[in-house]
């Protein structure tokens, strides 16, 4: 940043932290049955988007950039999947999901800074309760 202290969130910016912290899309607005009032971890994702402080919107800013970097180089990883190895270079056969691992855990770490629990898209235990 050039030296300027950031106020608030672009709309883009609250979407990427919503789809980062594992979040659904946000819609329109709060409307009908599937808005954030009806999910109480939702709702303090929101409010928590409008009303940071400015030191605290610039390291989420941070965050946003560390994780779109780290979210980009996921696809191309995929190029080496048909080769095992060329000359002395040897493929990772585990980069992908090395990636990926560490792609989810600076969601994770996103998610604790800004003091809200994973979204349900993260929250991937494998641990399902049936009633």
């Amino acid at each position: 940043m050039s030296g300027t202290v950031p106020t608030g969130f672009t709309d883009a910016q609250k979407v990427d932290v919503r789809r980062f912290c594992g979040y659904p899309a946000y819609g329109a607005g709060a409307a009908g049955f599937e808005n954030w009032r009806f999910f109480q971890a939702y709702g303090s994702l929101e409010f928590r988007l409008n009303n940071l402080a400015p030191g605290e919107i610039a390291v989420t800013l941070q965050y946003l950039n560390t994780l779109a970097s780290l979210e980009a180089a996921i696809p191309p990883s995929s190029a080496n999947l048909d080769t095992e190895s060329a000359a002395a270079w040897t493929h990772n056969p585990n980069e992908t999901a090395d990636r990926m691992a560490l792609f989810d855990n600076w969601r994770r770490r996103l998610c604790g800074f800004l003091g809200i629990p994973v979204g349900p898209e993260l929250n991937n235990s494998g641990i399902s309760l049936v009633v």
